[in-house]
């Protein structure tokens, strides 16, 4: 088991600033090349509290906040104009970067990509919903229109 300190968060793990175990393969594999962890070590409780002071400040600024960016993002649907072939198959995926481009584009506020979760590969026109995590407490699900254009 590797002990490692979350810089960004990762879901079904924690959030940044978090200590967590995980197996050594998904630390030397996925956690540590994308740079979503550090190795633990002792001086690393002074990391932690940097990495925390640091989230914190990106966070909204407080919960009625984070509920009411949710409210907007839920009111209305977002369209995501992408290009696509005869039969509706996009020449691509929509990436979570995509939706929240989509997303400032409509007016509803800037969101980071890393905050937007897919449920699935978009790969066709059509009607789908993403998470959003605006808050640790605090989730929209907007429902995204993915049309040609």
């Amino acid at each position: 088991m590797a002990k490692l300190i979350l810089t960004h968060e990762v879901t079904g793990l924690g959030t940044a600033g978090d200590v967590v175990e995980v197996k050594n393969g998904y630390a030397r594999n996925y956690l540590l090349p994308r740079g979503f962890a550090l190795a633990w070590s002792k001086g690393g409780e002074k990391q932690v509290e940097s990495i925390k002071a640091a989230r914190a400040a990106r966070e909204h600024a407080s919960l009625e906040d984070a509920q009411k960016q949710a409210a907007a993002l839920s009111a209305k649907p977002v369209k995501l104009a992408v290009k696509a072939g005869e039969s509706g198959r996009l020449f691509g995926t929509v990436k979570a970067a995509d939706v929240a481009a989509a997303v400032e584009a409509a007016g509803l506020g800037s969101i980071d990509k890393r905050k937007v979760e897919l449920p699935t590969h978009i790969k066709s026109l059509g009607s789908y919903q993403a998470n959003i995590r605006l808050h640790e407490d605090v989730a929209a699900v907007i429902d995204l229109e993915v049309v040609a254009g």
